[in-house]
């Protein structure tokens, strides 16, 4: 990576639509930042983001969120480098990719392989048009489609495209579901419809969290493989098809193998993670690839990769540095969500503790910069008391 000292407070700044962990892995970087993110999130209160914008839901508000970001932009005598961490954000910045160029510097991938990756019924066209190594699926829309019961159960259920406030309710917080009859799929189905998510039946590759390992890339727009590193995950919270709370880097040569293959197969420019699931006989399947920023880099820039800082430097036209092997074993933690995956993995908090605090990579926790954490907490306490200083609506 460059040197702190060479991303100076002259250079442009990098624009974060994402949270602590993006953010952080930029400043290791030593690259000045502005955030736009949610009122009350932990990133606002960072010490790493000079500047805290206004921000809309990409979502909800879209034209709302561009005129934020073209205001900062406009503004800036640099264009800024544009950073997207979740589908909603990536999705923006692809379809209004060319109004955005008027402000701003991003890599994305080409337009048609955004919307074939992040939806997926359209990515389950892809993969056999590409001969993907994907497990078996069928999407269906429940508004519209009756319950299917010639499936071979159990299986996975998941959102074509997830928007946390339609599919949450309904799974709790996991990504997906698994379905081991019928009767509980027939139960679900009128919730699904009610809510407006169509879904993914998929073929259930059995085993634990911990077989999903994944394949993290940057190619340039000429085609060159930049940097690159793998993961496994350790825990998620639920237990099934949760949410990563700690993850490691590995040194997998047949998950670097595969994931090379298969980058040149989708002629994918930019940033990707793509996450399989290893089966019990050892075979490799792809689940998903998310053509984005992705939490992980905090983990790979404290590894000696930063993806993101790489893409910085080419699109402000620094010398690119020589990129180094990911150190193995370097590990990642959300410590207050993973505290409660490891008790439910019978792991006692004499034993976890000390684990945690020996992660070189933490979500939102940091001696040095504690303010997100604690500002996350007091905007959250605040407004629960204004909301109960209200009371009732009458």
């Amino acid at each position: 990576m460059p040197p702190p000292s060479a991303l100076n407070s002259e250079r442009a700044f990098a624009c974060v639509l994402g949270d602590t962990d993006l953010l952080r892995a930029l400043s290791l970087a030593g690259i000045r930042c502005a955030v736009a993110a949610a009122p009350g999130s932990p990133p606002r209160y960072s010490r790493l983001a000079r500047v805290a914008l206004d921000w809309a839901d990409a979502w909800e508000q879209p034209a709302l969120l561009l005129e934020l970001l073209e205001r900062f932009g406009a503004a800036q005598a640099e264009p800024p480098v544009l950073f997207y961490e979740e589908d909603r954000d990536l999705l923006l910045v692809s379809r209004h990719r060319e109004r955005l160029r008027r402000h701003f510097r991003f890599v994305v991938p080409d337009a048609a392989l955004v919307e074939d990756l992040v939806d997926k019924c359209r990515f389950q066209a892809l993969a056999q048009r590409l001969d993907l190594p994907v497990p078996a699926a069928r999407a269906l829309d429940p508004r519209t489609d009756p319950v299917p019961l010639d499936l071979r159960f159990p299986v996975a259920l998941k959102p074509l495209v997830r928007r946390g406030e339609r599919w949450d309710p309904i799974a709790a917080g996991a990504k997906a579901l698994r379905l081991d009859s019928p009767l509980t799929l027939v139960t679900l189905w009128p919730r699904l419809a009610v809510a407006d998510v169509p879904v993914l039946l998929q073929e259930l590759i059995p085993g634990p969290e911990t077989r999903v390992e994944s394949y993290h890339v940057y190619v340039d727009e000429r085609g060159d493989l930049v940097g690159e590193f793998t993961g496994r995950k350790i825990r998620t919270w639920p237990p099934e098809y949760g949410d990563s709370t700690a993850l490691v880097i590995t040194d997998a040569p047949d998950v670097t193998v595969l994931g090379r293959e298969l980058v040149g197969r989708l002629e994918l420019r930019g940033v990707a993670k793509l996450d399989f699931k290893r089966a019990p006989d050892g075979r490799l399947y792809l689940l998903e690839v998310n053509p984005r920023f992705t939490l992980w880099h905090h983990l790979g820039a404290r590894a000696g990769v930063n993806l993101p800082a790489l893409v910085y430097a080419d699109l402000v036209g620094l010398p690119r540095p020589r990129v180094p092997k990911a150190r193995a074993g370097v590990r990642w933690c959300s410590p207050w969500r993973d505290a409660v995956a490891a008790r439910a993995a019978g792991v006692s908090l004499l034993r976890w503790l000390p684990w945690a605090l020996g992660c070189e990579a933490k979500r939102v926790v940091a001696w040095d910069d504690p303010m997100p954490l604690l500002g996350a907490v007091l905007w959250r306490s605040v407004s629960r008391v204004r909301r109960l200083g209200r009371g009732p609506r009458a």
